[in-house]
């Protein structure tokens, strides 16, 4: 019986019946690369299934019966997609399979930003009744601007007009835009955006996208909503444009280094709203995710063993 390692502590019951034919290992939570590397030598996977930590080369090369490494999810930038096509191993995503619940956590964080909702429910709990010197933001008629414009964009701009909002997008990878989303350059996002949601992978382009120079081409008041990556924002930069009120919030689900260690310099912070990269993290989307990273990896395995026959 081939074995497939998943790098998490578990996965939804829906997948589990779809690898039944297969032993399933599980790494944990937190897995380095070293357990990783043990566990690939003891079992010699067919497939890993990545939900938490990294793959790299040396994860790879303890593994040579290796064939897929698909992810659980869309973002595979914890994958050495290079180190794996050198090997002719095959790399997967879930693309879509969580569409729904990061596009409505971006709306929650614009939301959250657009009306104070965080700091208001603190000082009601403290007794304060803010009502004659506290004025939201109205988004109905503000312009919104889309970095990424894949599953999860594509879901979020639909929630953004429907709230009357002007959806503008950058992607250059997208076709066939539905017609309210005007396809612009990455100068017209900064400078016509009312509020930026990034929704793109990382990528070695585009790491610190939001940076000290971006983030001074963007209105003043601007909004920032990151639910993709938390390696496109220059975390010091956005720190200072909030600070100065350049940026007027920023709702954060993604972080440069995660998890977000105490002493990180946007706790306390007033103007920020975090979330601990739960995003695509609902019941829901567990079993989407699980049963689409099953079906990818059993897809490439039945081709492999296709082609061997």
């Amino acid at each position: 019986m081939s074995t497939i390692i998943i790098t998490g502590a578990d996965l939804a019951p829906q997948a589990l019946e779809l690898l039944a034919g297969h032993e399933i290992v599980y790494a944990g939570k937190t897995p380095t690369e070293e357990s990783l590397v043990a566990l690939c030598r003891q079992h010699d996977p067919v497939a890993i299934i990545v939900r938490y930590g990294k793959v790299g080369a040396a994860v790879m090369d303890a593994a040579p019966s290796l064939k897929v490494i698909s992810k659980h999810g869309s973002g595979t930038d914890t994958i050495d997609k290079v180190a794996a096509q050198a090997r002719g191993i095959e790399v997967v995503a879930a693309v879509g399979a969580n569409a729904a619940a990061v596009a409505e956590q971006a709306l929650a964080l614009l939301l959250a930003c657009a009306k104070s909702v965080v700091e208001l429910n603190a000082r009601m709990h403290d007794g304060h009744w803010d009502k004659a010197t506290h004025k939201s933001l109205e988004l109905g008629g503000r312009t919104i601007g889309l970095v990424g414009l894949g599953a999860i964009g594509l879901r979020f701009a639909r929630m953004a007009d429907a709230l009357g909002m002007r959806v503008i997008g950058f992607d250059p990878f997208a076709r066939n835009l539905p017609d309210y989303i005007q396809s612009v350059d990455l100068e017209t996002i900064w400078r016509e955006s009312d509020a930026v949601s990034l929704h793109c992978p990382l990528t070695a382009d585009n790491q610190a996208l939001l940076n000290a120079g971006t983030l001074a081409q963007c209105k003043r008041g601007v909004i920032v909503v990151n639910t993709a990556r938390g390696g496109l924002i220059d975390e010091a930069a956005l720190l200072a444009a909030v600070r100065s009120g350049q940026v007027m919030a920023a709702g954060l689900d993604s972080f440069a280094v995660e998890p977000m260690t105490a002493g990180h310099p946007f706790q306390h912070e007033p103007g920020f709203v975090l979330s601990p990269h739960i995003g695509g993290v609902t019941s829901d989307a567990y079993v989407n995710m699980g049963v689409g990273a099953a079906k990818n990896l059993l897809q490439v395995l039945a081709r492999a063993s296709a082609a061997a026959h």
